[in-house]
Formats: structure tokens, sequence, C-alpha cells
């Protein structure tokens, strides 16, 4: 059983929600909900639910799939057309592609737009400003001002934690950390920082010594790419034995690397195990559900719980984690029950992981030597 997505308590800081009430959630997951069965594309002469890209692809396997993913199933098992809009100029994209491309969403008729990724954050704001009729959903935003946008934000920090406490607990000593953004996405730095957190706790309970190689090189775009393929296949060759793969379809980049020299990835945002034989977990955060929890509010009524606030959701709202199904469980030693202990242990706070990534590199780890590599 997941011990993740579930969303049955507060969601929304500053807003007393008392079950999330998901409509299907995350209990038709645990059956395989088939998600593909559900057509990216429709006929329809408008569409009122429409979804904005980050860059990279629909289909990253990763950030953007995640979010489409709860935007169609929402809109399937609620009767509502919908559409997606890829702003022009792929992973180059400009403020003034992103303005294009919900201009456009506006145009066919969106009612709300969900909008993925903080670099819409500029767009946002003047689409927004300009069409206070139709409501956006930021997710990995912040509020804007505008009673119609909400924001959804995950605390990451907590599922990097949970991942590289995992891997040295399963007697990996040697990691890596992919990150996308150039390491300026506050997503993915919260997900790198809470990862060297993780793995130190891990090492100083076995007294064990943890190597790290750390970079943001390749990874602008959050797209695969021959560059940072042969960088982790240099690290794969020279010991490196799991790296997590922190952005969008990097992914593909490192499920390549691992399996030519026989290696482990840690998947990200979504659970990856089946997209590579490589992958032994992933770092997981709610997308899909928090996506249908802000469409859900919005049809039914209660726009006026989310406006202008923004979610920060973490263990405490089950919205982040590791899958923990059989299928996806990729560990021999470390048990899902020691999981579900550790995971208990941040509910209740007896540990804290520290979100504060400023400074990260000049931060010392008792057990935990970390190679920046840049």
């Amino acid at each position: 059983m997941k011990k993740v997505f579930l969303l049955v308590v507060a969601f929304f800081m500053a807003v007393a929600v008392v079950g999330c009430n998901v409509k299907g959630g995350d209990k038709d997951d645990k059956k395989g909900y088939d998600y593909d069965a559900i057509p990216d594309t429709m006929e329809a002469s408008s569409y009122e639910i429409a979804f904005v890209t980050d860059i990279g692809q629909l289909k990253d396997k990763s950030f953007n799939q995640g979010t489409w993913e709860g935007l169609k199933r929402f809109a399937k098992e609620n009767n509502k057309s919908y559409k997606y809009y890829q702003p022009a100029g792929g992973n180059e994209a400009t403020d003034e592609d992103r303005i294009a491309a919900m201009n456009a969403a506006v145009a066919g008729g969106a009612k709300i737009i969900v909008c993925a990724g903080f670099m819409q954050g500029n767009a946002l704001t003047a689409v927004a400003t300009a069409n206070p009729e139709v409501k956006f959903v930021f997710v990995d935003g912040w509020p804007l001002g505008l009673e119609n946008v909400t924001a959804i934000v995950f605390q990451e920090e907590q599922a990097g934690y949970l991942a590289g406490y995992a891997a040295v607990k399963e007697g990996f000593t040697k990691l890596g950390f992919a990150g996308g953004g150039g390491g300026t996405n506050p997503a993915c730095q919260r997900f790198g920082y809470g990862y060297i957190q993780g793995a130190n706790a891990a090492a100083k309970e076995l007294g064990k010594t943890v190597e790290m190689k750390y970079s943001w090189l390749h990874g602008a775009s959050f797209s695969a790419s021959a560059e940072l393929q042969t960088m982790l296949e240099g690290w794969y060759s020279t010991g490196t034995q799991v790296v997590f793969a922190c952005g969008g379809s990097m992914c593909t980049s490192a499920f390549a690397a691992a399996g030519a020299n026989n290696g482990k990835v840690i998947g990200v945002d979504v659970d990856q195990a089946g997209d590579s034989a490589t992958v032994i977990t992933s770092a997981m955060k709610g997308l899909r559900e928090g996506t249908m929890y802000a469409l859900e509010k919005f049809y039914a009524g209660k726009w006026s719980e989310i406006s202008d606030k923004s979610a920060n959701l973490g263990v405490n709202d089950n919205a982040v984690g590791l899958p923990t199904e059989e299928s996806s469980w990729g560990f021999k030693n470390f048990t899902v029950e020691e999981y579900n202990e550790l995971f208990k242990k941040l509910q209740d706070k007896t540990i804290v992981v520290d979100a504060t990534v400023e400074g990260a590199e000049s931060k010392s780890y008792s057990n935990v030597t970390v190679d920046w590599v840049k």
C-alpha cells in the first residue's frame, strides 16, 4: 500500500479543509489506473479546462506528465472538455511564448487553466490580471496577489530526504544527484538538499561515510541530452552506484547511463519504476492529486477557499513520499516497515528536514562528502 497522495488532512495553509475528497484519488491508482487510456486530444468546439506545460515535453515521465494526468483524469470523470498548450520555443520558451499559450487557452474557452512550473510566474501574472473571469492553478508557484490564482507547492526536501536515507540504508555509499533548472529551480533545489540530509542521517546511523557527486550541469532545460548521459556514464564507470535524476525528461539520460553501467536510478515527481528497470525508487509528490483537488474546488463552487493562497504539502498531507508497492520497491535490505517508521518520524517532527537551500554548498555534513561538480 502506498503511503503517499491520500491528501486527507488540511491542504491549504490558512484554510481548514478536512478531507480533500479528491475524486478517485490514489485509491484507484493502487489498482493500476490507466492514464494512457484517456486521450491527450479530443474534438470539441471549446475547451474549458486547459493545461499550459512547463519546458520539456508533455510526456516527460515526470512533472508535466504527472500534472497532465491529474487534469485529464478529472476532466474524464466529470465530463469536461480539456486541451493542453505547449509554449512555442520548446526548451527556450520565453515569457512571450507562455503568454501566447495562455491567451490561446483563454480564447479556446478555458474557464480554468493549470500552469506547470515556476517559470510561468511572469506570464501568468500578466494573463490572469487581464482575464479576472478565468481561474488559474500555479503548480510549483506562489500566491500572486490575484483572487483568480491559486498555487500548489510541495515540501520536496522531505521526499528527497526519504530517498537519500533509503539509498544509504540499502547499502549504497557512492551516490549522485543530477538536478534540473541549472540550480535555480526551487523544487529541484529542495529535492537535492533533502537528499543530502537523508543520506547523511542514514550514514551516521550506520557509522559509514558516503561520497556524493552533485551537479546542475546539462539540466537547465530539464531535458535528456548526450552531454548529460556522457557525464552520468562517467560517474557510474568510476564507482557511482545510484543517481537521483531530478528534472523532467533528464531521467531518460540517467536510465541509459545506468543501464549501460549496471547502475541504479532514483526517479522524481511520479513513480518511474515502470519506465526503466534501473529505477529502485522515486521521490514523489502528488502532482495528479493536487491538480485534481484544485479543479474539484473550482467546480464545487468553493474557489474562495483556495483563492490567492498557496499549498505547502508534505508528509503530514501524505503528499510526498516513496512508492511502496512491491512492483516499485527496489530495495532488498531497507524494508517497507522501516520506511513507514521513518515516514512517521517526519510526520510527528521527530525528524525535521531543513528546507533552507541557500548556502547548501558551504554547509558541512558529518558523514557525507559532497563533490560539487561544475
